[in-house]
């Protein structure tokens, strides 16, 4: 059962920036921001090896038909195997020839399984942020059961890529998880800059803790958001309504289509989420790129990690209490 801790809890917001909208006034007057997202979780997902009692059945090629077996499902672990062993590297050769950076939202025992990988990520200036300890659902664990599964999950990617993470994302907590964040890197002694716990919104947006509000304002830190979306996500090839498994054109149109409105509109983010084992293969990997050269022709384009977004932000429009961090710039 969930434990739901009402100190822990942000109110709705329904009203944003309204009307007015706001302009995170990107570096060197760039119209938007690119923001590639790997999500590593081949060797963090449900396995019977793991003591798990099934196989992972989510986000593979045989999606719903596949795994949940009383057994092991190899056909299911080799699919994931093929992310790590092949795909990942795959991803790393397509950055390279870009020369542009993604963050890697890696599950911490997925990445511990490949420290070669782990190295590359950061030799080639990637930033690897947290997306669990493994990638499970923790959706009935205590308080501080989940302080601690956040606290082994930093200090594990630390230990294989060399770098500690400032940023998050899970997607597979509690209702409580995205207010603890902030707490737990503290407690290790490291510097926290962002979560993507969030969909609303198509640019970044400081949030008041709600523990922090009895104290002087001076002494209030706040917490970054960096929106994430699912609809540009890669896993829509094994979902429905979806991409479809095999149409990678699909998803290279739904891509320029949303890279187009939000370089029109400007001042935005555009978030790609995806996956070694999904964009990895070869023909979905063919789209990224022709879609990754579209871009490229365009002027005004910032490829760019979360960490840099964070970084920016932290610049430009430092946290402030109640909103009054807007009206910062410069």
């Amino acid at each position: 059962m969930v434990h739901t801790d009402e100190s822990l809890q942000f109110p709705r917001d329904f009203e944003g920036f309204g009307e007015e909208g706001f302009d995170p006034k990107w570096p060197n007057g760039a119209r938007i921001a690119v923001s590639f997202v790997l999500n590593y979780e081949e060797g963090g997902e449900r396995n019977v090896l793991d003591g798990d009692p099934f196989s992972e059945p989510y986000l593979w090629e045989k999606g719903a038909s596949g795994g949940h077996k009383e057994g092991r499902h190899v056909n299911g672990e080799q699919d994931f195997e093929y992310g790590s062993r092949v795909a990942s590297w795959r991803i790393l050769r397509l950055f390279k020839e870009f020369g542009w950076c993604f963050t890697t939202y890696a599950v911490a025992y997925a990445l511990k399984r490949n420290p070669k990988y782990a190295k590359a990520l950061v030799r080639e200036g990637h930033e690897v942020a947290c997306h669990g300890l493994r990638w499970l659902d923790i959706w009935d664990y205590s308080l501080e059961e989940e302080k601690e599964y956040i606290k082994e999950n930093i200090q594990i990617l630390k230990e294989v890529s060399g770098e500690t993470p400032v940023g998050v994302y899970y997607g597979r907590g509690t209702p409580n998880t995205r207010a603890i964040f902030p707490e737990v890197w503290k407690s290790v002694g490291a510097e926290f800059l962002w979560s993507s716990e969030c969909y609303n919104d198509d640019v970044p947006y400081w949030l008041d803790l709600p523990w922090e509000k009895d104290l002087p304002e001076e002494k209030r830190e706040g917490m970054l958001m960096i929106p994430y979306n699912y609809d540009c996500n890669d896993g829509k090839f094994h979902m429905s309504p979806g991409f479809g498994s095999s149409v990678a054109e699909t998803y290279e149109n739904y891509l320029k289509n949303t890279f187009d409105c939000l370089y029109r509109e400007g001042g935005k983010i555009m978030n790609i989420p995806m996956h070694t084992r999904i964009i990895g293969k070869p023909g979905r990997s063919e789209a990224l790129r022709k879609f990754m050269q579209y871009i490229a022709s365009k002027p005004g384009i910032w490829v760019t990690t979360r960490r840099d977004i964070a970084k920016h932000m932290k610049s430009e429009f430092p946290y402030k209490p109640n909103g009054a961090w807007q009206t910062s710039s410069g």
